[in-house]
């Protein structure tokens, strides 16, 4: 009977791969992008992600791990455990679209946070997207997807900070709401800043103290004059 094979470019699957003590370890992952989520940190069961938790010595030729040579190469007996080890510590092997969307992605997801969390120091405002993507190109920085984010981010900081000015400072705010607006803007602050300082004064207006980074200031700015008609008043501390 003629084995069934996982070639990356005719099915969904790909493997992840660890190398260890001279032993091969390969894990058959159904879900590239879960798998990618818990790499990262994400919590989630490995059945989201893995076609099974077998661990083989070879996927393509259906060759399965000895038990004994995966407990004494990665140091455990517990199946899941060592799966998780496979896919945490080792390389996903994926396809060249799997690898473009990924790249994409990763470097979105670098602009967006520094769009998000770093202001022009010299006009107090975010830098456009297209001034962050050029500074990356003009540093020459090199993206990995498969590392992890907040090690690469700060790495592209570095890079990009050689090219144009950022900081990543912190704008504390007070903003003081009016009665008749205070229930609803209470509301939107809470549902979007998870600490603040509150007092509610005897007339029903309500005085927030909270602290943003400067990307996030001009959007704060907008939700308040958007939730109180512009009858706020606020203040940088």
């Amino acid at each position: 009977m003629q084995q069934r094979t996982y070639d990356k470019e005719r099915v969904s699957f790909t493997l992840a791969r660890l190398k260890k003590g001279g032993e091969n370890f390969e894990v058959v992952i159904s879900d590239v992008d879960k798998a990618f989520e818990f790499r990262q940190g994400k919590e989630l069961k490995l059945t989201e992600f893995v076609q099974s938790t077998t661990v083989f010595q070879d996927a393509n030729r259906g060759l399965k791990a000895s038990e004994e040579t995966v407990a004494k190469t990665l140091g455990t007996n517990n199946q899941d455990e060592a799966v998780s080890k496979i896919i945490k510590e080792g390389e996903l092997h994926l396809t060249a679209d799997q690898r473009k969307r990924l790249a994409e992605e990763r470097r979105n997801q670098i602009i967006e946070h520094i769009q998000r969390n770093s202001v022009d120091p010299k006009t107090g405002s975010p830098h456009p997207r297209t001034r962050v993507e050029l500074a990356m190109d003009e540093a020459k920085v090199s993206l990995d997807y498969q590392q992890n984010f907040e090690t690469q981010i700060e790495k592209v900081i570095n890079e990009i900070r050689k090219v144009i000015p950022l900081s990543f400072e912190k704008i504390r705010i007070k903003i003081t709401i009016p009665a008749q607006y205070a229930g609803s803007a209470y509301s939107s602050l809470k549902s979007r800043f998870k600490n603040f300082k509150e007092e509610w004064l005897n007339d029903g207006s309500v005085v927030v103290e909270l602290e943003v980074v400067g990307g996030a200031k001009a959007d704060l700015y907008s939700l308040i004059s958007k939730v109180t008609n512009g009858e706020a008043e606020i203040t940088e501390q």
